[in-house]
């Protein structure tokens, strides 16, 4: 089936052309590199996957209950508009909510995957172009498991969001080699990182807590290296530079907090226009979704601290959008952890089918001990 065919409102047929800027960059220093980047390479390298063999795509999925999550994190829960929904309406608003925030993260991925094959093209030290050549694969790698997802499982799609669509546009259209790094390993991947996070640990289906778990595990490796080269590049950075890179920052948070709003979803429920400004101000004036948003600063707000853009104006915008205490968030530990969660759910899905197979075994040679 086309993906086409599944998007809840219409998607431009043709494709998304950006016009880029800047120069293609070779070196002819092949031999020297940063111990640690080369290190990050390596492991970009062991740590590739194929999301055919190490996802088990054969576990069900309710499209109506995709995360297993309860209603109560649904911005219109018990609210007015709520209560005057039937049953079936309810469902598909959960179906809805879930399918907007998935091809999200399939956008966002495909945006990532064309930036840092942007990064290979223009970033000046072949260290760096080493690494973004093993990410954009891990970004095909993460499209191609969230398009088979929403296809398969869930069963509808959202076109891209325009915020998220802004900041893409943004990033990439740039002549400045770091922009990229700035614009997708910091903000959109930085978010992308901390939404992913909430929802694997939140879920109780097996399914979506594999694919966030082994993204995430990619995906940690991806913002240490944006902080890498960043914090290198931009400790000789001039005064206006600085302002420059902290302008950009400030603008794409603020599209990045309004995007999480999904107005499309409601739009696509068939409500009346005065039902879905209803719901508008109800996800406006949402406890969860506040909390959730954020959140969802927990990895931007300090990887921005680390690569040295943080002005009193940068941090008076966080203030403003209040989440300038995710400063003190460790992402050391926070990448640790993500890529431990992973490999805890290897060895415990690899301990169970060794399970079944001794029992299968055990099974095999009692018949034929009783034959």
């Amino acid at each position: 089936m086309s993906t086409h065919e599944l998007y809840t409102i219409p998607a431009d047929m043709r494709t998304w052309d950006v016009q880029m800027a800047g120069s293609a960059r070779f070196t002819w220093e092949y031999d020297d590199g940063r111990d640690r980047m080369l290190a990050l390479y390596q492991k970009g390298k062991d740590k590739q996957w194929d999301s055919v063999k190490r996802v088990d795509w054969g576990l069900e999925v309710d499209p109506y209950d995709v995360l297993g999550i309860p209603d109560e994190t649904i911005a219109i829960y018990d609210s007015p508009l709520w209560h005057r929904m039937d049953d079936q309406t309810r469902k598909e608003v959960r179906r809805h909510g879930a399918a907007w925030q998935f091809s999200q993260f399939l956008h966002g991925e495909q945006g990532a995957m064309i930036c840092s094959a942007r990064i290979v093209e223009s970033v000046p030290d072949l260290d760096s172009k080493f690494y973004a050549a093993t990410q954009t694969m891990d970004e095909a790698r993460h499209a191609e498991t969230y398009a088979r997802f929403l296809q398969e499982k869930v069963g509808l799609a959202y076109p891209i969001n325009p915020y998220l669509k802004s900041l893409l546009d943004s990033t990439l259209s740039d002549s400045r080699w770091d922009m990229p790094y700035l614009g997708m390993q910091v903000l959109i991947e930085g978010l992308a990182l901390a939404a992913f996070g909430v929802m694997r640990d939140i879920t109780t289906k097996p399914l979506p807590k594999q694919i966030l778990a082994y993204v995430m595990q990619d995906e940690a490796r991806h913002v240490a290296f944006g902080r890498m080269a960043l914090r290198d590049y931009y400790a000789g950075l001039s005064e206006a530079e600085r302002r420059e890179r902290e302008d950009f920052v400030i603008e794409g948070c603020w599209l990045m907090r309004d995007r999480l709003r999904g107005r499309e979803q409601w739009e696509a429920l068939g409500l009346s226009k005065t039902e879905v400004e209803e719901a508008h101000k109800l996800v406006d004036e949402s406890r969860y979704l506040r909390l959730f948003r954020s959140l969802l600063f927990s990895r931007i707000v300090p990887c921005v601290k680390d690569i040295g853009l943080w002005s009193p104006r940068l941090q008076q915008a966080y203030v403003d959008m209040g989440v300038l205490d995710m400063a003190g968030q460790n992402l050391d530990d926070l990448m640790r952890q993500d890529e431990e969660i992973a490999e805890r759910l290897d060895a415990e899905r690899f301990a169970q089918e060794e399970a079944e197979r001794a029992v299968e075994v055990a099974e095999t040679i009692a018949a034929a001990t009783s034959d």
